[in-house]
């Protein structure tokens, strides 16, 4: 096991991270859509468009060419899967998968759609349409949507100073090859998989959690700093309480991203429950910190205490 870095060495560190940082400065793509948003969010892990008594949810995700280029069955895999992830990180339930595929690259076709269907039969999710295109000039381009519905929502808007900062997470998985991504799904049993996911919807119609995010690129960090300002608050991250499997060191592990990884502001009058619920389903949850009134991150592991940079400055 390598060694642990020291507070300030781990912060130097993460601030240097390319996936931190592009989390940090993410708003720059999307703020020329802000003025004609209109009454739909922008910064969310899906829209959510009122619908009778709940919230129809739309979500999007695009894989990197490189990434389809290098690993065409997993990437189809998780075009899938991460829009399913999006859907439950604000308290709805998937109804169906829809694809966009450019290709010239017919040897890679029967990976992308052999992942993608895994994906949908293991989480019972079916891919009803899209786009496909062959084009003999192109790269290969993958993206995915999907639809859900939610009763009660979970957003990245609604994270209050003094709620507690709850990081869920699989332990019961491995990291895919090189990549920082934490799989537990890919060997999880399909049923279970199915059953997990529901938990954030049972959260949120109990009303126990209004707030989180589901943890994606950039990893805890880049994912809290996002949830942070979005809801206008600050979070102090206890370290030493995030939970994380035998033999990966924080370095790693708080850039990874996992295929189950939540990160949910509950309020202490639910938090117990909440854990309780995750626990009884053998998933890692804790209590690893708190919303703070006060725009910012700080970092505590043992008795130090070390503000975060959140302007892009490496430390």
């Amino acid at each position: 096991m390598t060694q642990e870095r020291s507070l300030s060495e781990l912060t130097r560190h993460l601030s240097g991270k390319t996936a931190i940082l592009d989390k940090i400065e993410i708003e720059k793509a999307y703020r020329p859509a802000l003025s004609s948003a209109g009454s739909i969010r922008i910064g969310d892990d899906c829209a959510a468009l009122p619908d009778g008594d709940g919230y129809l949810l739309f979500a999007a995700e695009g894989m990197q060419p490189s990434f389809v280029a290098e690993d065409p069955w997993f990437a189809g895999y998780c075009a899938v899967m991460v829009n399913l992830s999006d859907v439950a990180a604000m308290g709805g339930r998937p109804l169906a998968v829809t694809d966009v595929l450019w290709t010239s690259a017919l040897c890679a076709i029967e990976g992308i759609w052999a992942g993608m269907q895994a994906a949908s039969q293991r989480y019972a999710v079916p891919i009803v349409g899209g786009h496909t295109s062959f084009i003999k000039s192109a790269p290969t381009y993958l993206a995915a949507a999907v639809l859900g519905r939610a009763r009660r929502l979970i957003t990245s808007f609604a994270a209050k100073p003094e709620d507690d900062l709850l990081i869920v997470i699989d332990l019961r998985g491995e990291f895919h090859g090189n990549r920082p991504f934490w799989n537990a799904s890919v060997s999880a049993p399909g049923l279970r998989l199915r059953e997990d996911l529901q938990l954030l919807s049972v959260i949120a119609e109990a009303g126990w959690c209004v707030a989180g995010k589901d943890i994606s690129n950039g990893g805890i960090i880049g994912t809290l700093a996002m949830l942070i300002r979005e809801s206008g608050v600050g979070a102090e991250l206890w370290l030493d309480e995030v939970p994380r499997p035998e033999n990966v060191v924080l370095d790693d592990w708080l850039v990874s991203f996992p295929s189950f990884g939540y990160i949910l502001a509950v309020s202490n009058l639910y938090s117990e429950k909440v854990t309780g619920l995750f626990h009884r389903r053998d998933l890692g949850c804790a209590i690893a910190g708190k919303f703070t009134p006060e725009l910012g991150l700080v970092l505590r592991l043992g008795s130090e205490r070390k503000p975060f940079p959140l302007d892009g400055q490496v430390v």
